[in-house]
């Protein structure tokens, strides 16, 4: 071994950038590139729920929809793109997705969810901008627009959300120039009734294609801080005020 310990701290690099991929690819993405990632859905009736991902080609291409496990082509709700699954404890399911103004975030109930037919889906989401379908109206819901500047800022978030300690959401952010964020991660604390904006500075019009190359998913690594996977580009974890990259942890 060198006496400088060179080989010491490749290896502590070496541990430290397999501990953040790992954290990395336990989180949850968004529909249907990441659905393998959604959370198990069971519901307080102890009903299991189960995702299906229905492919890239077809009448319900790129479509993800969750059904009774033992009832897979029964589907109960549907996801178009963009849309990220989370638990809402005890037995709730949370839903977030982009909308033009800012972010949509949904709970619903499994037990109430009624079955629909697949037909019922069929060409139905190349019609609609909506990101979601379901017969049954969510349990509750609020928005986060995009008016938000850098800073935590009060939200009202309905009771539904209550036992939720913190949602990591990413969504576009008001960009002035080329040389402005074009993204924010929106760190929601519905039992606090608060939401963090965090510009990601780094991720400007300049620097990357923005719309081709875009950041996924982000989490937090053991030391509290983000790290996160980006589309065509990598993934890194951020700086300890979460807006540039610190490291790349690996390169597309």
């Amino acid at each position: 071994m060198p006496p400088d310990g060179s080989l010491d701290r490749t290896g502590d690099r070496h541990s430290q950038n397999s501990r953040l991929l790992a954290a990395i690819e336990k989180s949850t993405g968004p529909s249907p590139w990441y659905w393998a990632t959604f959370p198990t859905v069971v519901s307080h009736a102890r009903q299991k729920f189960a995702w299906t991902y229905h492919g890239d080609s077809g009448d319900l291409a790129y479509l993800v929809t969750l059904a009774l496990e033992l009832e897979p082509d029964t589907p109960r709700l549907a996801l178009n793109t963009f849309c990220v699954p989370f638990l809402i404890l005890p037995n709730l399911l949370g839903i977030w997705c982009p909308e033009p103004g800012g972010l949509r975030v949904m709970c619903f109930d499994p037990d109430q969810l009624a079955a629909f037919p697949m037909e019922e889906i069929v060409g139905w989401f190349k019609q609609s901008n909506d990101r979601v379908y379901s017969r049954t109206a969510p349990r509750a819901e609020f928005e986060v627009g995009r008016r938000f500047p850098e800073g935590t800022h009060k939200i009202e978030v309905p009771d539904a959300f209550r036992t939720v300690d913190e949602v990591i959401a990413i969504g576009s952010y008001p960009a002035r120039s080329r040389e402005d964020s074009a993204c924010a991660i929106y760190v929601l604390y519905p039992q606090a009734g608060l939401v963090e904006v965090v510009p990601q500075r780094w991720f400007t019009a300049s620097r990357y294609e923005v719309g081709r190359q875009w950041i996924s998913r982000v989490t937090r690594s053991q030391d509290h801080r983000f790290v996160g996977e980006a589309v065509r580009v990598g993934k890194f974890q951020l700086t300890a005020d979460g807006q540039e990259i610190a490291a790349w942890i690996e390169k597309a």
